[in-house]
């Protein structure tokens, strides 16, 4: 039946879901994928964010195949484009995957492309972001904890300028709902404690957009007047702290971030970023991939997930919220490293090879 749907949901630009339906047979129970090869499509939203293409899908493509050996998986990645990511899903439902795993570029926007996988029976994974529309499940870190941690380290890196100093926030696209919940929790810190003197939203995470707003930011309050950074990513953080160096500010404020990209853990080495939160991928991985092959499967996603979430229809999901970690140069190696998620000769390249051993890394 669920490939009856499926059609019906496709042949509704030509004809009527009715009339679709009633081609299928009303109970007919004869599935034309029963017995197939399972398929899961892969959406991710960009390039310019490292974690996507480098941790994220080998991650996941690895466990799909762990918990289902017949099971393939059919990836995209939207480059950043709304548009690109609704033709993504457009064409997953056209194939008649038995599941998605959605990172959506714009979770408003790609609501109307869940709603129309949902009517084709086909189940939407919501993966790191919760997208809008009737998703099945959904797996992600508790995005107001980051923010915390990113607060809580930058008022402790400030030190006698925590109370009273001026900050710049660079905060997320806007239009990523999670975004909104780092900026959430690193207000919960931030308010009433420090100056925020200017603060900027980044639209699709661009890294070069954050260089501009800080540089912005530079001109407008004047270099010695900035005593910390809040970057609400890696990507963020590289354009803020470019945009400082080119502004000649020196010594560099400290300066947040997230996601533990390699740059970024050299940056901290070498003293230009302060820290990143850690949102181990293999973990995350893990969880989606469950959930995608249960859905795929046809199995209740009960069993994978250790809560629940509310989507924005008000309808709760099954999902997995993991606990994201806070890593500055002391923790390198009890985190990303002792997790094999970069090696020490990964992060430790001739040019920071002093500084690695300042650091007890080398």
């Amino acid at each position: 039946m669920k490939a009856c749907i499926r059609d019906a949901a496709i042949a509704m630009a030509a004809v009527s879901t009715a009339v679709a339906l009633a081609a299928c047979g009303a109970g007919a129970g004869n599935d034309s994928d029963e017995g197939g090869t399972p398929k899961i499509g892969l959406l991710l939203p960009d390039a310019t964010t490292d974690r996507w293409e480098a941790q994220d899908r080998p991650s996941l493509e690895k466990k799909v195949k762990e918990l289902c050996d017949d099971c393939t998986v059919e990836h995209g990645n939207a480059e950043g484009a709304v548009a690109v990511q609704r033709q993504q899903m457009d064409s997953m439902i056209t194939k008649g995957v038995d599941a998605i795993v959605l990172v959506a570029v714009d979770a408003r926007s790609l609501g109307a492309a869940v709603r129309q996988a949902d009517q084709a029976g086909i189940p939407v994974i919501a993966y790191d972001r919760l997208a809008e529309g009737p998703v099945s499940g959904y797996v992600s870190f508790d995005g107001e904890e980051v923010g915390r941690l990113q607060g809580r380290a930058l008022l402790k890196a400030m030190g006698d300028r925590a109370d009273g100093g001026q900050i710049v926030m660079v905060n997320g696209d806007p239009s990523d709902p999670n975004a909104v919940a780092f900026k959430k929790g690193a207000l919960s810190v931030l308010d009433g404690r420090v100056k925020i003197g200017k603060a900027y939203d980044t639209p699709q995470w661009r890294t070069e957009i954050a260089n501009m707003n800080m540089s912005r930011a530079i001109s407008a309050l004047g270099a010695a007047n900035i005593d910390g950074v809040y970057a609400a990513n890696d990507s963020l953080a590289a354009g803020s702290i470019s945009a400082l160096k080119a502004n000649k500010v020196n010594p560099l404020p400290p300066v947040t971030g997230q996601d533990a990209e390699l740059g970024a853990l050299r940056r901290i080495v070498a003293g230009d970023q302060y820290m990143t939160v850690y949102k181990p991928f293999g973990p995350e991985a893990s969880a989606g991939a469950a959930m995608a092959v249960a859905a795929a499967r046809g199995e209740s996603l009960d069993h994978v997930a250790t809560g629940t979430v509310e989507t924005s229809g008000g309808d709760a999901v099954p999902a997995v919220l993991l606990t994201p970690v806070s890593v500055t140069v002391d923790h390198i190696k009890d985190t990303v490293v002792k997790d094999g998620a970069y090696t020490i000769r990964q992060i430790c390249t001739p040019q920071i090879e002093a500084a690695c051993k300042r650091a007890g890394l080398i």
